[in-house]
């Protein structure tokens, strides 16, 4: 009887194992083509060419405790492919282009490229201005608190995000300029400016040559008019009619 039960229990170790290894391996068949998918993630200042940066980076996580803005986060398995790389998501928080990149510098390994040592040096993408009727400057409608409000959802533990807030502020009741206005980069009209719109009466957002794709313009218009198309410069876009599959 004893031998009996050794051998039905052994019996059902042995199916029950089969069982959970099956559905792990279907699970892995499921899950396998996120983990391997291709995706155009805006990356860090920096950041070499795709396949470069991932075999450089050591998923330390380094540059990403020194972002002042808390602008980089870290892949997770739902995010595909780079588990543990580095990224930027400007609908969340932008990158603001800190004088002295220190996610750069903080970069052990050159998967930020050390050469990188201003904004003007950066090229992470490239802004599009790709939703116009969502515009509310073309449109004049006025910048209303709901739209300042919105952004009191991203981080803001230190003086330098909460200096984006006072910014934003000045803004309530007034024509939206804010993507312009509050670009970052030196010299920022020559990366984005503000053009009348005769046929709407208002203004419209033009993106210009030195755009670097940091993202802020996305992160701070009202309306989501504006996406980054990461990896690409502003000749690949807007001269060579270059495009990505995913946009952000």
């Amino acid at each position: 009887m004893a031998e009996k039960l050794k051998l039905e229990r052994r019996d059902f170790i042995q199916k029950s194992t089969l069982g959970i290894l099956g559905l792990f391996a279907m699970g892995g068949i499921v899950i396998s083509p996120h983990l391997n998918a291709q995706e155009f993630r805006l990356r860090p200042p920096g950041a070499q060419d795709e396949n470069d940066f991932l075999s450089l980076c050591i998923k330390c996580g380094q540059c990403a405790q020194v972002c002042p803005y808390h602008s980089i986060e870290l892949a997770d398995i739902t995010k595909g492919h780079g588990v543990g790389t580095p990224f930027i998501d400007p609908m969340k928080r932008a990158c603001y282009l800190c004088t002295a990149v220190p996610c750069v510098l903080a970069c052990p390994t050159n998967a930020l490229d050390h050469n990188t040592e201003k904004p003007e040096d950066v090229n992470m993408g490239v802004a599009i201005f790709k939703f116009s009727n969502k515009c509310i400057g073309i449109s004049t409608e006025e910048v209303t608190r709901k739209d300042i409000d919105r952004i009191y959802t991203h981080p803001h533990t230190n003086k330098l995000e909460e200096d984006i807030l006072k910014k934003l502020e000045d803004y309530e009741d007034e024509q939206c300029t804010i993507c312009a206005d509050l670009c970052p980069y030196p010299n920022s009209t020559t990366a984005i400016e503000m053009i009348d719109d005769p046929a709407n009466n208002g203004k419209r957002p033009k993106i210009n040559s030195s755009c670097v794709g940091c993202g802020v313009c996305a992160e701070l218009c009202p309306t989501a008019a504006i996406v980054i198309e990461p990896r690409l410069t502003y000749e690949d876009y807007y001269i060579k009619g270059i495009r990505n599959k995913k946009i952000l």
